[in-house]
Order: structure tokens, then C-alpha cells, then sequence
């Protein structure tokens, strides 16, 4: 089905209420354990439908964050999503301590009580209200970057329709358009600043509610951690340090003098790769998109059947607009057992990256769309970044259809920004923990904590007093930051990963095609580290793991620098 084709229908919180408590008896009082998994899997359609409508409602209001009515379904939503994750919880408790698990645990697998018994940590009726004006808070940030109009070279441009300008080989034109975009986020300082006061204040009197010291512990809940901890990212980011950052700052000593600049860079000049401009893709969006379809049909008959189905029935919006929100995503429509994909397409490589990295996304999820329970679907976070990073090194296979002319210089700088964006994501996560562990800082002394940051993660990097980026406030325009805590270090292992698996192509393509579809077909049902051992992966929280891809990475740069 089409995706504007797709029914909403707003969730009656009555009607909702009433199914759930029915449902719920049913499950309780079940005689046999024929009645439970009926009453089960009652549960998981019935959340599935309810999930649809919030995602349908969601997407169609990033879409266009100006249309009224979207907008106010997702103000309703914000409002109704806690009470939601009330009943969940309620289903949650019955599910882990009812006496007919055993049975469930050895036809569905016990990986969904371990996530439901995290899930139980980290929620609690007491934080509803917190939880509903945080997510009127995320929403007011989303609208806030959304409404930007930025006069430059004669029009009024969004954040993402910046983009290319920000990469421009024209140093004039790069670096104003740098300041102007740091323009905008300075003119709108005390609101992101007022934002983000809010949030962290708000998580924090949600942990210590649950019992927790600050919202670290709470945060990692939150994401289900259920094979790892902050002591483990602790051991990580030592790895970036000893093993990334020095190679990545060498990178960057090239790239100055490949470019004529003076190092350390500015943020404008770290932008340009080569002096004679950054890869561009060729042709237009539906080029692009036509290429991706070649690609998916050459990969596997899954991916060709997975990219037809995504085009034919329109799953995907990717041009930038007015009104539209900025970045990009995969989400999923559960009802219609279809992903969607998101994004923003600025004429630079990034649009490629697209056409891999949200759609490695989507064919997990189409891949597993006929799992069940929806539990099992998907896999945490860092495990579903795996999937898309992934498929980005795939999709070199057409690079030279994707880029022409600039296909040398699109793979030299896809790894060169793969190996040296996880000092980036690394810091971002250390940032966070700082801020959490410290709620009390105020927002001078949190930019003074990501200027320690750049100079200790990203040396390369010059602080040059310019607006907003130059000052060390570039922190505020990182969206994961202020609307999905603690997610980002996910990017970092899920990379690690990727660049392992980019490894083993340079030997076999099949190879690696055939332990991806592994991982991929596991979906939800193993976690991070066990989903590392069915592909045969190192896990990035032993040194070797980053020790090995950053020296066949460094290697490879070398032996193909242009």
C-alpha cells in the first residue's frame, strides 16, 4: 500500500484503555498456555496498531511541520505516549512474571523478558508529567531548526538546503556560509539554551524518582543496554583515543596541506576534502534513487524485492523543503509490515549515503516484518546501525554509477569520514555523561565541557572565535543530543562493526554478503555482543577491534590517496 494511501486514525484513549484492561485479563487469567500466547500476541497486535498511528502521525508532520492538523495529532500524542508506556508496563509485568514463561521463552526466545524486565527499571507512572512536557520540549526543537530560512546567495534557505554550500570548494562561499548558519543558531541561542536547561532538569528528576542518582543509569535503561555498560564505553573510549584519534589527526594534517590550509582547521576548511571540491553525486534525485535500485537488484533477490517494494509504493520522502523537518530516518509501519524512509537530499554525497545507510535500515526491518512478536523484530539500537553503516561500504559496488568522475575520491572520503567521525560520536557521548552527571551546569560551563571535548577528541580542529561553531556551542545543532540521549555512542560500535565487515570485502564480497544476511536475519532476537558472534565480529570493547580497522583503514587511505 502507498503511503498516502495509509489510514490515521487518532488512538482512542478510551477505546485503548478498554482493549488493554480486556486483553490484560485474558492474559492473567489464562487456564493453559494455549490461552496465554492467544491473549500474547493479542497484546502485541494490538500495541502494533497503536504504534502505527503514532509513526504515521510522525512522519506526516516531519513532512511538513507547518500542517496544523499533524501538528496537533502530534501534540496529542506527545501527551498520550507516557500513559501508553503505563499500560505497556502493566502487560510487561504480567508477561515476565507469568507462570507460563518457560513456555514462552522456548517458542519466542528470552532475550524479550531480559528487554521487559529493563523496560520495568526504567519506567514508572510517577514520571508521566516529566515524560510529557520532555516530549513538548523535543517537539519545540524540531520546530525551532524546522522554521529557519537563512538569506544566503539570494534566497532564504533551510539548515539542510545549507549543506552543500557548507562543503563548497569556494572558500569565500564555504566559510560565509559556515557563519551564517552559525548565525541562525546564535540568533536562537537562549531558546535552545532554555530547551536544553529543561530537558536535563526533567530527566534528572525522572531518575532520582525511579531511584537512580542521576539520569546516566536511567538513560542506559532507556536504551536497553542488556549486554554492556558505561564502564564497558569507559574501555571504548580509551580505544578511540589511543588508536583513532591519532590516525584521524594525521588524516586531517593531509587534508590541510592537500588543501592549502593552514592546520589546525577551522570548521568551515575541515569541510573541504579535495581543493577541487568534495564528490558529488551525478545526475538528479530519481538518478540517484534509480541508481540504488540497480544496486539493491544486484546485491541479492532480497534486496531487489525489498527496493521494488519501496518504490512502488512511494516509501520513501526524501527531497528538502520548507517546512519540513531536518535529518533523516527509517521508521516502520507495523500494520503494513512496510518501513518509510526520511530524509533530506542537499545535492552532496550524503544524499548516496541515503540510499544506503536509512535503506540498510529499512530492509532490516522488512526483512524481519514477519517475526513475531513485534518484540523480536528489531534489535537495540547499536545493532540496528550495524545494518545501515554496513550497507553504506555495499554500496560502493556502484559507486562509479553514483559518482562518476568523483567515485575515487567519494570512496577515499567515505572512509576517511567513516574512521574519523567516531571520535566525533564518541564525544558526543562523553558530553552527555557529563552533563547528566552534573545537571547543575549551566549552559557557559556546558560549551567550556565541548571545547575540553574538541581539543581532546578532535585536536585537528581550530577554535576561531567564529559564530557559534568557532565558539564551542556546535554541540546544540547534534538533534540526538536534545531528543535521544546517550543514542549516539550506538553509531560509534555500530561503525566499528561496519568497518570490520568493510574489511572482510576487500577479501570476499560474498563473504561479507553472506555474514551480514547472518546478522540481519537474527533481527531482534540476540543481543549486540551475540549478534558480533554470529557474523564472526570482533566487539568494539576489545582494543583489537579498533586496533584492527583503524590500521587497515590508515593502509587502504594510503595506498589510495588522491
Amino acid at each position: 500500500m502507498k503511503f498516502s494511501e495509509m489510514k490515521y486514525e487518532r488512538p482512542d484513549m478510551d477505546k485503548i484503555k478498554d482493549e488493554a484492561d480486556r486483553i490484560m485479563k485474558s492474559f492473567d487469567s489464562a487456564g493453559s498456555f494455549d490461552d496465554a500466547e492467544k491473549a500474547f500476541l493479542e497484546w502485541d497486535s494490538f500495541s502494533s496498531h497503536t504504534d502505527t498511528m503514532m509513526s504515521i502521525a510522525y512522519t506526516r508532520h516531519s513532512i511538513d511541520t507547518t500542517d496544523k492538523f499533524y501538528d496537533e495529532e502530534v501534540e496529542y500524542i506527545d501527551e498520550i505516549s507516557p500513559v501508553l508506556a503505563e499500560m505497556e508496563q502493566s502487560f510487561t509485568k504480567l508477561l515476565v512474571n507469568s507462570r507460563f514463561r518457560p513456555e514462552l521463552e522456548e517458542k519466542y526466545g528470552s532475550l524479550m523478558f531480559k528487554n521487559g524486565e529493563i523496560f520495568l527499571r526504567s519506567f514508572s507512572p510517577e514520571i508521566i508529567p516529566e515524560t510529557q512536557q520532555t516530549n513538548k520540549l523535543e517537539t519545540a526543537y524540531q520546530k525551532l531548526l524546522a522554521s529557519a530560512q537563512i538569506d544566503f546567495e539570494g534566497e532564504k534557505r533551510t539548515i539542510s538546503q545549507m549543506h552543500p554550500f557548507k562543503e563548497s570548494a569556494d572558500d569565500d562561499i564555504r566559510r560565509r556560509a559556515w557563519i551564517e548558519e552559525g548565525r541562525f543558531y546564535s540568533e536562537h541561542e537562549d531558546e535552545l539554551n532554555d530547551i536544553y536547561d529543561k530537558m536535563v532538569s526533567l530527566r534528572d528528576k525522572m531518575a532520582k524518582k525511579l531511584g537512580y542518582d542521576n539520569f546516566v543509569k536511567l538513560g542506559y535503561l532507556q536504551m536497553t543496554r542488556n549486554c554492556y555498560t558505561p564502564e564497558d564505553i569507559d574501555k571504548f573510549r580509551s580505544s578511540v583515543l589511543k588508536y583513532i584519534v591519532p590516525i584521524a589527526d594525521k588524516l586531517y594534517r593531509e587534508q590541510a596541506e592537500r588543501t592549502g590550509m593552514s592546520y589546525p582547521l577551522t570548521f568551515a576548511d575541515a569541510a573541504l576534502r579535495f581543493r577541487d571540491g568534495n564528490p558529488l553525486p551525478q545526475g538528479s534525485a530519481e538518478d540517484i534513487i534509480n541508481t540504488g535500485r540497480e544496486l539493491y537488484h544486484e546485491l541479492s533477490p532480497e534486496t531487489a524485492e525489498f527496493i521494488d517494494v519501496m518504490l512502488e509504493n512511494e516509501l520513501m520522502d526524501v527531497l528538502s523543503k520548507k517546512g519540513k523537518a531536518g535529518g533523516g530516518y527509517c521508521t516502520e509501519f507495523a500494520d503494513y509490515k512496510l518501513p518509510f524512509i526520511f530524509s533530506n537530499f542537499n545535492g552532496t554525497a550524503d544524499d548516496v549515503e541515503v540510499i544506503t545507510h536509512e535503506a540498510g535500515h529499512a530492509f532490516a526491518f522488512y526483512t524481519a516484518r514477519n517475526i513475531i512478536p513485534s518484540t523480536n523484530k528489531s534489535p537495540t539500537m547499536e545493532s540496528c546501525e550495524i545494518h545501515s553503516m554496513t550497507m553504506e561500504f555495499f554500496g560502493w559496488k556502484k559507486s562509479d554509477e553514483f559518482f562518476g568522475n568523483d567515485s575515487r575520491k567519494f570512496r577515499y572520503s567515505h572512509l576517511f569520514g567513516a574512521l574519523t567521525f567516531i571520535p566525533y560520536g564518541t564525544m558526543v557521548d562523553h558530553f552527555q555523561h557529563i552533563v547528566y552527571e552534573n545537571p547543575e551546569l549551566t549552559p557557559k560551563q556546558r560549551h567550556d565541557v565541548w571545547r575540553e571535548l574538541l581539543g581532546q577528541y578532535m585536536p585537528w580542529l581550530s577554535l576561531d572565535g567564529s559564530p557559534f561553531y568557532g565558539e564551542g556551542k556546535g554541540w546544540q545543532r547534534q538533534i540526538h543530543i536534545y531528543e535521544n540521549p546517550f543514542y549516539y555512542i550506538d553509531y560509534c560500535l555500530a561503525q566499528t562493526a561496519a568497518l570490520e565487515f568493510w574489511v572482510i570485502m576487500q577479501e570476499s564480497h560474498e563473504e561479507a554478503w553472506e555474514r551480514y544476511m547472518k546478522l540481519v536475519r537474527k533481527a531482534g532476537t540476540q543481543t549486540f555482543n551475540e549478534l558480533l558472534e554470529t557474523a564472526g565480529l570482533k566487539s568494539p570493547f576489545e582494543e583489537e577491534a579498533l586496533k584492527e580497522v583503524a590500521s587497515a583503514a590508515e593502509k587502504w587511505l594510503s595506498e589510495n590517496s588522491l
